[in-house]
C-alpha cells in the first residue's frame, strides 16, 4: 500500500474509487536539502506527503530566524494560513535534508472533496490537527520557560535531534544557541 493511502487510512477509510483518483492526483517531487517547497511571499496551495526527509516551517523578522515546525516522514501538511485564505505566506517550507514528497495540488483537493465525502473529512481533518497543533505551539511558547520548551522537544520530537543543527532547534525553542547551550549543559 502507498504510504499516503496508509497515512490517510489511519484517519478514514478511503474505498474506490475515492482511493485511487486520490492517490492519482499526487506528484511524486525531490528536493535538494536546502530547496524551498514554498518561498516567503508565495501563496501555499499543495499540500504535502513526506516519503524521505525533513522540511522546516519558518519565517525571519528582522534577520531572526523563527521556526514554527518540522515535518518529517509520513505526514501530510500544508502552510495553513496561506492554503486557506490564498494570500501569500510569510512562511518558507524548507528542505532540511534531500526530500521526496508528494504532492497534491488544491484544485485537485477540491474536486476530490467535492465528489467523495470522504476525502472532504480527510482534510476537514487535516486542518483540525493542524488548529490544535498550533494552538498547542502557541500556548507552549507563551506559558512555557526554555527549559520546559526543551523537555518538551525532547519527550515528543527526541529523534530529531539527530537531523537537525543546534541553531535550528534554538530557532524552534525561541532562544539563542547561548541560551541552548546552558540549558543542556545543566540537563
Amino acid at each position: 500500500m502507498h504510504p499516503v493511502l496508509a497515512y490517510a487510512d489511519r484517519i478514514v477509510k478511503l474505498q474506490a474509487p475515492a482511493r485511487d483518483e486520490f492517490l492519482g492526483a499526487f506528484v511524486r517531487q525531490e528536493f535538494a536539502k536546502g530547496s524551498r517547497l514554498l518561498r516567503a511571499g508565495q501563496a501555499s496551495q499543495h499540500y504535502h506527503f513526506i516519503e524521505q526527509g525533513l522540511v522546516k516551517s519558518s519565517f525571519y523578522k528582522e534577520d531572526k530566524e523563527f521556526i514554527m515546525n518540522f515535518f518529517k516522514e509520513n505526514i501530510l501538511f500544508t502552510e495553513v494560513n496561506s492554503y486557506l485564505t490564498s494570500a501569500p505566506s510569510k512562511y518558507q517550507l524548507l528542505a532540511l535534508e534531500p526530500t521526496i514528497v508528494h504532492s497534491i495540488a488544491r484544485p485537485d483537493i477540491e474536486r476530490l472533496c467535492r465528489e467523495h465525502h470522504a476525502v472532504e473529512t480527510l482534510f476537514k481533518q487535516l486542518l483540525a490537527f493542524a488548529s490544535v497543533g498550533m494552538m498547542k505551539r502557541i500556548s507552549e511558547m507563551l506559558e512555557e520557560n526554555a527549559t520546559t520548551r526543551y523537555q518538551l522537544f525532547l519527550r515528543e520530537r527526541g529523534p530529531l535531534l539527530q537531523r537537525i543543527s543546534l541553531g535550528d532547534l534554538a530557532a524552534y525553542l525561541g532562544i539563542t544557541q547561548v541560551s541552548l547551550s546552558r540549558i543542556r549543559a545543566g540537563q
